[in-house]
């Protein structure tokens, strides 16, 4: 069976509804496909810094989420090896791009925000992309049920296993080899967590517990598991006692976040990124395709801001798109095929490169960072962990503001 599409998005994550919402907003009908049978809501929560509500606001999704999630106050940073708080930082400062803004906000509540804000049939569930190939100005997008997806653009936010990242000749995100387990807690009452972005670091372990409202908290680990740690991946309840056993000296208001997890509320995963460098040479765009998202630029979670780029990547993408395809090009309709065809295709890729440079350094950039950041906060051994604890702390912490500190514009196009 074969249909057509103007804008096939494969991927119903952040940066999938999102793009596909932004060319909706401009008037642009996309298909996104999602090959599970409902949203995935992996990874429970997100901070959601100043650059990420800039891109919200574009897409007028912003004010119904600042109303379920609380406003972070600061950063603390404390060393889970003495106890002992060693830095703090307000979040009440303004930056290049006016005040900051950051609250962790949770990922079911996003994606459905989103989603609910598509008009009904844009997500097709259950629709695995297995390859694609090219005919003529068309992408042919080949599903696993027999489908053959007949594009004008195709658009890859199929995170790290990326279909179409493959296609456009990216390698496989690298394996760092460190690992990541990320809950959430609710508690029936208020958990009594500062509403501020703690963080915990020493003896090559980083954790943090962060607030979303009063009654849930978002909390994280990420270390360089050994092969025994990594074999206990497969045993919740025994990850979670290990996972408890290693939280070093924290509050005890923090570790009972982590007791407080149920079994099915967090998961373990091992951390990948893309060579910052494959970014600078490698295919964002080639024609009518291209990537956003973790299929553009997997990273570690050190700086908080691979959910927020691939927000800004959504609002320039349709952005982007939006020029190339409201464009008329006037005269009689011609056959899309032929002539008018031609030129269309051309508009999209143009816009497509345009989207690609835009989003080249910044997502170098990002990646960069977050990989230098890691390894910095887990690094062991005494004097890392003194330099760190009396020196590094306000660099690292101010790193987070700066890179957050960035706005990708409107939606509106010229």
């Amino acid at each position: 069976m074969e249909a057509e599409a103007d804008v096939v998005i494969v991927g119903a994550g952040i940066s999938g509804l999102a793009t596909s919402l932004g060319l909706h907003r401009l008037g642009i009908r996309s298909l996104v496909l999602e090959s599970s049978d409902s949203l995935r809501t992996t990874g429970f929560a997100f901070t959601t810094w100043t650059n990420a509500w800039k891109a919200l606001d574009a897409l007028g999704l912003a004010d119904s989420l600042r109303q379920q999630h609380v406003t972070l106050d600061g950063n603390v940073t404390s060393s889970r090896i003495t106890g002992l708080q060693t830095f703090e930082m307000s979040f009440k400062a303004k930056g290049k791009h006016g005040d900051h803004e950051i609250r962790c906000v949770k990922r079911n509540l996003l994606l459905e925000g989103l989603a609910n804000e598509l008009p009904s049939g844009t997500i097709r569930f259950s629709s695995k992309v297995v390859s694609v190939d090219e005919s003529g100005y068309f992408k042919l997008v080949h599903l696993a049920d027999g489908t053959i997806l007949k594009a004008k653009v195709l658009v890859g936010c199929d995170g790290v296993n990326s279909v179409v990242a493959k296609w456009l000749g990216f390698k496989q995100p690298a394996f760092t080899g460190r690992s990541a387990i990320r809950g959430c807690a609710t508690f029936k009452s208020s958990h009594g967590v500062d509403p501020k972005f703690n963080q915990y670091f020493g003896n090559g372990i980083r954790s943090g517990a962060i607030p979303c409202d009063d009654t849930n908290v978002y909390w994280y680990i990420t270390w360089t598991p050994s092969s025994q740690e990594k074999e206990l991946e497969e045993y919740p309840a025994q990850l979670k006692q290990y996972m408890l056993s290693k939280l070093g000296k924290i509050p005890d208001k923090v570790k009972a976040v982590v007791e407080n997890t149920e079994l099915d509320a967090f998961i373990s995963s091992p951390l990948r990124y893309r060579h910052p460098w494959e970014l600078l040479w490698g295919n964002i765009s080639k024609g009518n395709a291209c990537v956003a998202g973790d299929a553009l630029h997997p990273m570690t979670p050190d700086i908080g801001q691979g959910g927020c780029a691939a927000l800004e990547d959504s609002v320039v993408l349709a952005r982007c798109l939006g020029e190339a395809l409201l464009k008329n090009s006037g005269g009689e309709r011609k056959d899309k095929e032929g002539e008018e065809g031609k030129e269309e295709y051309e508009r999209i890729e143009m816009g497509l490169n345009k989207y690609a440079n835009e989003r080249r350094w910044r997502s170098f950039d990002l990646i960069s960072t977050s990989r230098v950041v890691g390894f910095l906060q887990e690094s062991n051994g005494k004097f890392m962990n003194f330099f760190r604890d009396k020196f590094l702390s306000p660099i690292l912490a101010g790193l987070l503001l700066k890179k957050s500190d960035f706005d990708c514009g409107k939606l509106s196009i010229s």
